[in-house]
């Protein structure tokens, strides 16, 4: 009963070091976009000399009136939307066709196949080579230029890979496949349902990087109406540092203290998508990561 007593106490203790740790490490995560949302809305002087820490210092919303004043930021969030929707999409199932073929061992040149994706990771032409490419092929100005260059991301499909081999019972297969399914409704009957832990991880990865990505943009669209959200932002903090350069109605000053607010509030709306999205998807990522990882 003792011992039994000890135990029970080992374990609260043990339970209430960990909860302790992951606060705390969270805390350090968490802790530096909560600063900058606090710094998006409190004067830059004060929080360049240290005296915004937890509370906004001198309240102000100035930061967020200039980068919502711009016509072409709701333009830029649509084509976003636009471009993250149909890359996510495009992007997954590219993985998935690839991926599914790979996991099984029966496959002609599988190991040959695997090595030319392998040597992708490791080689590449260059933005120059690439950008002819884009060119030669009429997709310049073309939303399919953020797409087929890159969609297929090697990594990616190597987690998805495993995830099948390691995951995705082989006798559920061939017991399909005995009651006459083919590989394709094996595909869309047996694995894609069986792997959402997977595509959400996968959804997540395409959903960040398409969101975020504004340099295949910059290269490729010289149509302003086209540019995604991030290069509007950057295009509206770029405005405001050429306005105060070369003069502007506001004093040198107000000038530098407006830009510092529309840095912190640019990061804060950049951001603020992809965290209303996350928890949703959040149970299936964290399962899906780790049954995709590379077993020993």
């Amino acid at each position: 009963m003792t011992e039994t007593k000890r135990h029970g106490l080992s374990d609260k203790v043990s339970d209430i070091i960990l909860v302790t740790i992951c606060v705390v490490i969270m805390l350090i995560v968490a802790y530096p976009l909560y600063y900058v949302l606090v710094a998006s809305v409190s004067d830059p002087y004060d929080v360049y000399a240290g005296k915004t820490f937890l509370i906004p210092s001198q309240f102000t919303l100035e930061g967020y009136k200039s980068v919502f004043s711009t016509s072409s930021l709701f333009r830029g969030f649509g084509n976003s939307v636009l471009y993250t929707v149909i890359g996510t999409l495009y992007s997954v199932v590219m993985i998935y066709m690839v991926a599914f073929p790979l996991s099984r061992k029966d496959m002609p040149g599988r190991k040959w196949i695997s090595i030319f994706f392998i040597i992708t990771m490791y080689f590449g032409g260059g933005l120059i080579p690439t950008y002819l490419v884009v060119k030669d092929t009429g997709l310049l100005n073309n939303m399919w230029a953020l797409f087929l260059p890159g969609g297929v991301a090697v990594g990616n499909v190597i987690i998805v890979r495993n995830f099948f081999e390691n995951n995705i019972p082989k006798e559920l297969m061939e017991a399909a496949q005995i009651d006459g399914a083919d590989n394709f409704t094996v595909f869309f009957r047996v694995v894609v349902p069986l792997s959402r832990p997977i595509m959400a991880v996968m959804v997540v990865f395409a959903m960040v990087a398409y969101w975020n990505d504004w340099f295949t943009a910059l290269i490729y669209f010289n149509d302003d109406k086209m540019a995604p959200f991030p290069l509007v932002l950057r295009g509206i903090l770029i405005t405001a540092e050429a306005q105060n350069e070369y003069g502007s109605d506001k004093t040198y000053a107000e000038a530098n203290r407006i830009i510092e607010l529309v840095k912190f509030a640019s990061m804060i709306v950049a951001a603020v998508p992809m965290l209303v999205f996350y928890p949703f998807v959040q149970k299936y990522f964290e399962q899906g990561f780790m049954t995709g990882a590379v077993k020993g």
